[in-house]
């Protein structure tokens, strides 16, 4: 009998869940499309906004086969939000102050078809708007976060936060470079 994902170590998790790079995919749009529609169907208006955000949603560079989803709402409503995803089988990752994390597509024979990480933040928490429409304009400044990214992951294939706060500093600059850019669009 396997274990329950909650009962597995970090480690045993990151091995079943091994990171894994694909060339980009005009499917990754449709993914997108039917996984919002289902997240409308559930969360209605308490959806302020809702994005397609993450390397899938940045054209032509490689990335991990996840789908990420940036849900704003009214922090007021988040127990609620939390209550209906967690009622849907999203499963539940972290909690903060201004952060709710859920995973879907994650099995305990491994990824699933579909896999996505939904982001939910307060509205106008939106940095990854920034990072996405920055680099779908920079071609150049894609391209060296794709080389990052596998620079990363040949160093930290089996851990993933190390792979991930390797990436913070690239994301940061981003992000202050397309708000002043975008002068704050979002």
């Amino acid at each position: 009998m396997k274990k329950a994902l909650s009962d597995m170590t970090l480690e045993e998790l990151w091995k079943l869940f091994p990171i894994k790079f694909t060339d980009y995919s005009k499917a990754f749009k449709t993914v997108y499309s039917n996984e919002e529609s289902i997240l409308k169907s559930l969360l209605g208006n308490y959806i302020s906004r809702i994005s397609h955000v993450g390397s899938t949603a940045i054209e032509n560079i490689k990335t991990k086969p996840i789908i990420d989803i940036l849900i704003e709402i009214d922090f007021a409503n988040k127990d609620t939000v939390k209550y209906i995803l967690l009622k849907n089988d999203y499963i539940l990752m972290s909690e903060t102050l201004d952060k709710i994390s859920f995973n879907k597509g994650y099995t305990v024979n491994g990824y699933a078809d579909n896999v996505f990480h939904i982001h939910i933040k307060k509205y106008g928490d939106c940095d990854e708007l920034y990072f996405r429409d920055y680099l779908n304009d920079n071609e150049q400044k894609a391209k060296e976060y794709e080389k990052l990214k596998l620079e990363l992951y040949n160093k930290y294939k089996l851990n993933r936060d190390l792979y991930t706060n390797g990436k913070k500093k690239f994301v940061d600059k981003i992000v202050n470079l397309a708000k002043e850019k975008y002068h704050n669009k979002y």
